[in-house]
């Protein structure tokens, strides 16, 4: 569905001249730094696939995405969606795409939502009955009824979020891209926003491209992740083989039957965490020694009446590979 190869962006920057008269001098000589903020990035997403694009600020996420969409040219590379360039076949490319920045709205700001939707709708030549069918389906699945009719700036943030996810579904894309669609969001508004999201994917056989800095969204929605830092692909795989490439160890918190006495683990790969009376919590790499290994070892301490595994935070692993 989507192919991106060897795709690179350089933006040129004029460099402000310093001292006297530095206004006039700029008309005359002007000088320029170059700076690279894609370097030769290839994937492949295929259809029906829900991806995390994550990296940290500045990292060419967001510049990667308007590449794909069309509204930026890459300085060289290709994109293809479902086989055609958003450069040239811009039309029919974005009648596929649904985009979605958390930190902007489609709506028209003054309007009710509702008339919003209609001037969508205008937009993509979508007739009077598709438009009420697809909008039925939308409000019901995205609960937009109880705010139709009001003012897009009186929306809560959730509910517009809401609003401009139903927005970019209007005209029944087949791929979503969806740049921070949680930012901003309490716990609870979170919560709905990922639930919808992973309804889309899962009911309506949706593609989505989601780039953020929740890890929560990527590890609760995405089959796979996509990292990039400084411009370069840094790693495309499961979160699963994400965790074992960094190699953060697991946990073990074990409680037995009686007093532990501790004088030394039964193995170089097992590390002491912590030990109060019957508990104790040690810590192993799963590529280098194996859970069940592990609990096999420790049961020269005794019965083990209670075993509870803890395995590294998603943000721990992704600070690792950054």
């Amino acid at each position: 569905m989507i192919e991106v190869t060897h795709l690179n962006k350089t933006f040129r920057q004029l460099t402000p001249k310093n001292g006297p008269f530095q206004t006039v001098r700029m008309l005359f000589s002007r000088d320029y730094v170059y700076k690279q903020a894609v370097r030769d990035i290839s994937f492949h997403i295929d259809a029906g696939e829900f991806v995390g694009y994550i990296g940290p600020n500045g990292a060419g996420k967001s510049t990667t995405i308007k590449m794909m969409c069309g509204i930026l040219h890459p300085t060289s590379g290709t994109v293809r969606i479902a086989g055609e360039s958003p450069h040239q076949s811009r039309r029919n490319v974005t009648r596929r795409l649904g985009v979605l920045f958390g930190q902007r709205t489609n709506l028209w700001w003054d309007l009710p939502v509702r008339d919003s939707f209609d001037i969508i709708a205008a937009m993509y030549s979508i007739d009077g009955a598709q438009q009420q069918s697809r909008l039925g389906e939308l409000t019901e699945l995205l609960e937009l009824a109880e705010f139709m009719d009001t003012p897009v700036r009186k929306l809560s943030l959730g509910q517009r979020m809401r609003a401009d996810i139903a927005a970019a579904l209007l005209h029944d894309p087949e791929v979503l891209f969806l740049d921070e669609p949680t930012i901003g969001l309490d716990i609870s508004a979170k919560r709905s926003i990922r639930g919808l999201l992973a309804r889309l994917n899962r009911e309506l056989g949706k593609t989505i491209l989601l780039t953020t800095h929740d890890m929560d969204d990527i590890e609760q929605l995405c089959s796979r992740v996509i990292v990039i830092n400084h411009g370069q692909l840094g790693f495309d795989g499961t979160t699963e083989a994400l965790r074992q490439r960094i190699g953060l160890p697991t946990v073990i918190h074990l409680t037995y039957r009686s007093l532990v006495e501790v004088a030394e683990l039964p193995s170089p790969l097992l590390t002491l965490v912590g030990r109060e009376d019957n508990r104790l919590s040690v810590s192993c790499n799963r590529e280098e020694l194996r859970p069940m290994e592990a609990l096999r070892l420790l049961e020269c301490f005794g019965p083990i009446e209670d075993v509870r595994m803890e395995e590294p935070n998603f943000e721990d692993v992704i600070e690792q590979l950054y």
